[in-house]
């Protein structure tokens, strides 16, 4: 069994993550998680944030230990990709409501949901895989126990929220499987 390290606090994101990362050609991986509190680089950039946490998380295991991060950015198209990687802290700060309220003077609401992997290998050398999915914010619709899921409407569903769909359907089009997908055929590729 091959061990990877996912480090991350966050119980839900852990439990879709092992979801996504499961199939056939990855049956002999064991994801394991870490709560590691890494410093979060203040950039734009969503691949220089993951590479730069990545490469922290490193620091506090074992040489040759496989890692990965995953990073997610909501990115306004009317706002050239703010609020991006910081819409965890305008969730938190701000609520569901004010955030969709920022875009009511403006008539273009589309976002891209993006997710960001940084996987280093036991040579210690990193690798990157984004996923994207194109949608529009819209008011809050469905559960609210995961993040801004009741805020974004990807534009390949029947105007659904990720927070109105079940799991299975938005792993089909979400912006984490897809990063995943790809992470996922490059670990049954490399070993």
């Amino acid at each position: 069994m091959r061990d990877i390290i996912f480090v991350t606090g966050n119980a839900n994101k852990l439990k879709e993550v092992k979801m996504l990362l499961s199939s056939d050609s990855t049956s002999s991986i064991n994801v394991i998680n870490k709560a590691l509190d890494l410093d979060e680089l203040q950039d734009t950039d969503l691949v220089k944030i993951a590479r730069d946490k990545c490469k922290q998380a490193m620091k506090f295991l074992e040489p040759g230990q496989e890692v990965f991060v995953e990073d997610t950015a909501l990115a306004f198209d009317e706002f050239n990709g703010l609020p991006g990687a910081y819409i965890k802290w305008f969730v938190k700060s701000m609520g569901l409501d004010k955030i969709v309220q920022m875009l009511d003077s403006f008539p273009n609401k589309g976002a891209k949901a993006i997710t960001t992997i940084a996987y280093a290998d036991k040579n210690g050398e990193i690798h990157v895989f984004q996923g994207i999915t194109q949608g529009n914010i819209v008011p809050s619709r469905g559960s609210l126990n995961f993040g801004w899921d009741s805020i974004f409407e990807p534009i390949e569903t029947n105007n659904l929220t990720y927070a109105e769909m079940s799991k299975e359907e938005k792993n089909k089009i979400s912006h984490r499987s897809r990063a995943f997908e790809q992470f996922r055929e490059y670990l049954a590729t490399a070993e």
